[in-house]
């Protein structure tokens, strides 16, 4: 067996080895043939083997023999030629007609521009919805295509006699502004980056000048395809070899993580009109300077800081692809991508290149909202009593979006201050959806076969059905144990290990609302006294063992803004039967629950 794996290895070592010579040595890629289109540098085929080929924005579609190209709006033109030389491409409808194009297409966010000529400038055109006509005096301006049997479709330039046209029976639809040059049958466009004219003039090939940084650009000669197949021949034979004494050993693992990426593919392929940007790995490796300036690390892989333009700096979490199945990476690209909040961390693309797992989100250089809490070590970093309201109220809002405001509702069961990010101004953006959950907004229960977030911020229920149903109710539990870390400074998760009972410090709390215990929080005024202990009556409320006794999200965002004088001090959950709470229009009855509850375990 041991003799097996070694000559395994040294195969693979030797594959390696070729690989890695062939890869060095041919700095450029061969030509690509869709249909009679020659598909070359800058341009490559969308989901292409090879994808560092190319130039990022100029993927190109073949399907039937047919080059396509797919535009903002969801404009999908055919390819009709591409000068290499002149560096111009010429475009048209599939179906020849252009019109129904015209009025989503824009390139403004595109390598492209409109093929400058000396006589160009913008011309207005006119779509006009008209009866039947029995004058031809605006024929020349007919669209066949646009037109059915009962009317007809006419475009007519601005720099005509409009007014002494026949079109009191017409109807405006919309104007479009065009060059002068286009015919609006096909359209020509051009591209000034990469500025491969000199090159290809020569009859030579542009590429990449290092296969691994994509950031500067070469000129090589053009070569013969043989070598390419011998190699590729030997390669292929040594592969094929490498396979057949291997396939018994990783078998298993291969199907398993095969029938994981089919499932994350078609999530993708479903998920295509949410329009978040999908980078190759090649891509992830280029914005993030091959992985030069780390920001952080976890369970779930490491994250690092990029760019992805000058004005655009982006945080690149690379996933570990052995943790779970893939689910994560599916809840956290399906559910933050439809997320467009102020005080939701926006994400700008992912990466599903293979078995690598990327998610690329805007770059909050603050850092967590874990810095910044009340305590007396972190006196330096404290923002004062008014920002962490603002923050703590930007944060309900937040969820309450997620709760209210989606065409889903979202439950997120991983609210803590690590997972709360802020931004240049100190804005929160909630981040790190991996755990959440969606259901109809109409759904208040859901289900759920294992316990999901971290340690002292989940709710009751969560992990034991003995306190009822889990519901939007939930994350309301964590918000409020992130509240009260936010106020007493004392990390959750700390007190959670040197007490396992989990009662002394949210009750530690309500006994200095409850004039039980000395004030011990640091406060500089009375203002700020007020808005801290605000913040601690609200934060109680979230986490009422029951949860019908906790208040919406929406109710909370209205207590963070109303008078603190006006908010009742909630019961004490943690009582024992010999004391009662006490405050102004506390609740009378204080629900006693047993401790130590066996925890049910749900089936699948």
């Amino acid at each position: 067996m041991n003799s097996c794996y070694y000559v395994m290895g040294l195969l693979l070592f030797m594959v390696s080895f070729v690989v890695g010579t062939t890869i060095a040595t041919a700095n450029n890629c061969t030509d690509f043939f869709c249909g009679n289109q020659a598909i070359r540098f800058p341009f490559r085929i969308k989901n292409h083997p090879a994808p560092s080929c190319g130039y990022p924005a100029f993927d190109l579609i073949c399907s039937s023999n047919q080059t396509m190209i797919q535009l903002p709006n969801s404009v999908k033109l055919k390819v009709d030629n591409i000068d290499y030389k002149h560096q111009t491409i010429q475009l048209s409808d599939p179906q020849t007609c252009m019109y129904k194009q015209i009025k989503n297409l824009n390139i403004s966010s595109t390598p492209f521009n409109y093929l400058k000529r000396d006589y160009d400038d913008f011309v207005d055109y006119y779509f006009f919805n008209c009866s039947l006509l029995t004058r031809n005096e605006i024929d020349n301006y007919l669209v066949p295509c646009l037109s059915t049997s009962t009317s007809q479709t006419y475009v007519i330039p601005s720099d005509s006699f409009i007014d002494d046209l026949p079109l009191s029976f017409c109807t405006k639809m919309f104007h479009v502004s065009f060059k002068r040059s286009h015919t609006l049958i096909d359209v020509r466009l051009m591209w000034s980056q990469p500025d491969c004219k000199h090159c290809e003039s020569k009859g030579n090939r542009c590429g990449w000048k290092n296969t691994t940084h994509h950031d500067e650009i070469d000129c090589f000669a053009k070569r013969s395809s043989t070598t390419l197949l011998t190699t590729g021949s030997i390669l292929g034979s040594m592969f094929f070899i490498l396979l057949t004494g291997a396939v018994y050993h990783i078998y298993d693992i291969y199907i398993l993580k095969k029938a994981k990426q089919v499932i994350i593919e078609r999530f993708l392929e479903d998920y295509r009109a949410l329009k978040p940007t999908r980078y190759s790995y090649v891509e992830i490796k280029r914005i993030t300077n091959n992985f030069g300036d780390k920001l952080g690390e976890g369970a779930y892989g490491s994250v690092y800081k990029g760019s992805i333009s000058k004005e655009i700096t982006v945080a690149v979490k690379i996933l570990n692809f052995s943790q779970g199945n893939g689910q994560d990476f599916l809840n956290e690209v399906g559910t933050m991508g439809r997320i467009h909040h102020v005080n939701i961390a926006r994400l700008i693309g992912f990466c599903a290149d293979g078995f690598k797992r990327a998610l690329v989100y805007e770059f909050l250089p603050n850092g967590s909202l874990q810095k910044f809490i009340n305590s007396p070590d972190n006196k330096k970093n404290f923002l004062g009593w008014k920002k962490m309201h603002e923050i703590a109220l930007g944060i309900a809002k937040g969820i309450e979006y997620l709760h209210q405001g989606c065409d889903q509702r979202i439950l997120h069961f991983d609210i803590k201050p690590q997972n709360v990010l802020l931004d240049d101004n100190f804005i929160p953006k909630i981040s790190d959806f991996g755990l959440a959950k969606l259901c109809s907004r109409d759904q208040s229960i859901v289900s759920m076969t294992t316990a999901r977030g971290t340690m002292g911020y989940i709710a009751p229920e969560v992990f034991s059905r003995n306190f009822g149903n889990v519901s939007y109710k939930s994350d309301v539990y964590s918000y409020g144990m992130m509240l009260l870390e936010t106020i007493g400074g004392k990390k959750i998760t700390e007190d959670l290990e040197k007490n396992t009972s989990h009662v002394h410090y949210p009750e530690w709390i309500h006994n200095l609302l409850d004039d039980q215990e000395e004030m011990r929080i640091h406060v500089d005024d009375e203002g700020d006294e007020k808005i801290a202990r605000k913040m601690a009556i609200v934060g109680l409320w979230c986490i009422q063992w029951h949860a019908m006794d906790r208040p919406s999200m929406q109710m909370i965002v209205q207590m963070l803004e109303g008078d603190e004088d006006k908010t009742p001090i909630p019961p004490n959950p943690f009582a024992s039967r010999s004391r009662r709470p006490r405050g102004n229009g506390s609740i009378a009855i204080t629900r006693q629950l047993t401790q130590d509850l066996d925890v049910i375990e749900e089936l699948e």
